[in-house]
């Protein structure tokens, strides 16, 4: 609650003439000092009546990607028996205040106010709670509340269309990796049989030697992995425009461009950053929803070596994806070292002012400007 300048003045003049009044017994100021008291006590009794209102808010779509289209719709209720008059309500959207009229808002009737959701910059757009301002009829006091939840609004990287994906890596027991074509179905290993398993994948000559049934397991061993590693390191990103990092930008529209592209093959991907976040975003689904609500992070010299060392101890597919900026072209060499747990590694180095060198044997660098060229030169890569 709190009590505006002309309330607070008024106040003053009604301490001021009660003083007054009773100081040198004039009984006209004592008078209009209690006038001026009460009508700011009133004031105070009106603006604290909480007006009962429902709230309800739908964004149309609550994920989009960077520059599309997004609304959010805001439907309030007055569920009360009173007219809930000389309301003030604004509804907050990434920062910014939408003005909700909800004058004279009958019992039982409904205001519907539609606006756009702001989607010029990649990130989790907060919409909500919806401010409510009750202000008394003289203005002397003004009491807001909130109303209602907050709503994100998604807003994911661009994605670029890739039309070529990685070929499968076929390894022998003798650790020798080829390109083979997808689909190749290999023998991994025998389980025991659980009601539901197909009759044929039975493997009779174990059964009988174990004494009850066994199954077979096979897998795809041709079909690629692919690891997209997103260097989100505020010192591999130096330069800044308006405060954002235009090359992480890039980074995030590459790294949702290749998920993207591997979703729509059915191929396993995984998606890693450098700095990995203490806590997954509340309410993410899916690589994007992380892609939108990545952060550059402060780290230290040691953290894209630790990072390396555990993608090279776990080797978690066969292509890997590395991106980064400017400000890590001086540490491939610790991308490099990866070349012998990961048959192919790309690195898209975003925002260089010139041509970066391989610096490994096997090392693919594909130097963009943006995600837009970064594409165009992934699908260029004629191992592909």
């Amino acid at each position: 609650m709190g009590i505006t300048a002309r309330g607070i003045g008024l106040l003053v003049a009604a301490l001021v003439m009660l003083g007054v009044g009773f100081r040198y017994a004039y009984p006209e100021l004592t008078v209009l000092g209690a006038a001026a008291g009460v009508a700011v006590g009133y004031g105070v009794v009106n603006a604290a009546w909480r007006p009962r209102l429902s709230v309800a808010r739908r964004a149309d779509p609550d994920r989009v990607a960077r520059g599309e289209p997004a609304a959010m719709e805001l439907t309030v209720r007055n569920t009360g028996r009173l007219r809930a008059a000389n309301l003030v309500a604004e509804d907050r959207c990434a920062g910014a205040l939408v003005p909700v009229p909800l004058l004279r808002l009958r019992p039982g009737r409904d205001t519907v106010v539609r606006y756009d959701v702001p989607t010029h910059r990649r990130g989790v757009v907060p919409v909500g709670p919806l401010r409510v301002v009750r202000r008394d009829p003289l203005g002397l006091v003004a009491l807001a509340r909130g109303y209602g939840s907050t709503v994100p609004v998604w807003v994911h990287p661009r994605v670029h269309p890739l039309s070529a994906v990685p070929t499968g890596a076929g390894r022998s027991l003798d650790g020798r990796t080829d390109s083979v074509p997808h689909g190749s179905i290999t023998f991994d290993s025998l389980r025991e049989y659980v009601v539901g398993d197909e009759l044929r994948r039975v493997h009779w000559r174990t059964s009988a030697r174990v004494g009850e049934l066994m199954v077979r397991e096979n897998v795809d061993t041709s079909l690629p992995r692919l690891v997209v590693v997103l260097d989100n390191r505020a010192s591999a990103h130096p330069g800044r425009v308006g405060g954002v990092a235009e090359s992480f930008e890039s980074a995030c529209e590459a790294a949702a461009s290749v998920v993207a592209a591997a979703v729509r093959e059915d191929l396993p991907v995984q998606l890693l950053l450098v700095v990995p976040g203490e806590v997954e975003p509340e309410g993410a689904a899916g690589p994007l929803d992380r892609l939108a609500a990545v952060e550059l992070a402060d780290a230290g010299p040691d953290v894209l070596p630790a990072a390396t060392g555990r993608l090279r101890r776990d080797r978690l597919g066969d292509t890997l994806v590395f991106l980064t900026g400017p400000g890590g072209r001086d540490e491939l060499g610790h991308v490099g070292a990866l070349r012998g747990a990961y048959p192919s590694v790309v690195v898209g180095m975003f925002g260089a002012d010139g041509p970066t060198a391989a610096g490994a044997t096997g090392l693919t660098v594909l130097d963009a400007a943006d995600g837009a060229a970064f594409a165009a030169e992934w699908d260029g890569i004629r191992r592909w």
